[in-house]
């Protein structure tokens, strides 16, 4: 939908990759479906659902055997979008490398968009 010919919308690191596919697999799942709400203290907050099904409306992104599908009314906020896999001593979790992402909140949980 928001495309650019030759260009994925979204992309993952390799420590991502290698999650999404371990979670993909553990749960039977067709892969990893993002997309954005409203919410938070700065407007919009990320959402990450392991799904069944691929909506034929999503917008599908494969990379060594991870599968990431963004919502169609995400796909606008997530253009550009790197999505890596972090592990620390205190947490683990994926982050979002956003370049459309104008203003965060000091927890790096919500976000905003210009325009919104």
């Amino acid at each position: 939908m928001f495309s650019i010919p030759g260009k994925q919308a979204i992309s993952m690191t390799p420590a991502a990759a290698v999650q999404i596919g371990k979670l993909m697999h553990k749960g039977a799942k067709k892969g990893l479906r993002i997309g954005v709400k409203k919410g938070g203290c700065a407007g919009m907050e990320y959402t990450m659902d392991y799904v069944d099904a691929i909506d034929p409306n999503d917008e599908v992104v494969e990379q060594d055997g991870a599968r990431v599908m963004i919502a169609p009314m995400a796909q606008m906020f997530l253009f550009g979008t790197e999505i890596d896999y972090q592990v620390s001593l205190l947490e683990s979790g994926f982050h979002f490398k956003n370049p459309n992402v104008t203003e965060a909140c000091g927890c790096g949980e919500s976000i905003k968009f210009e325009g919104m």
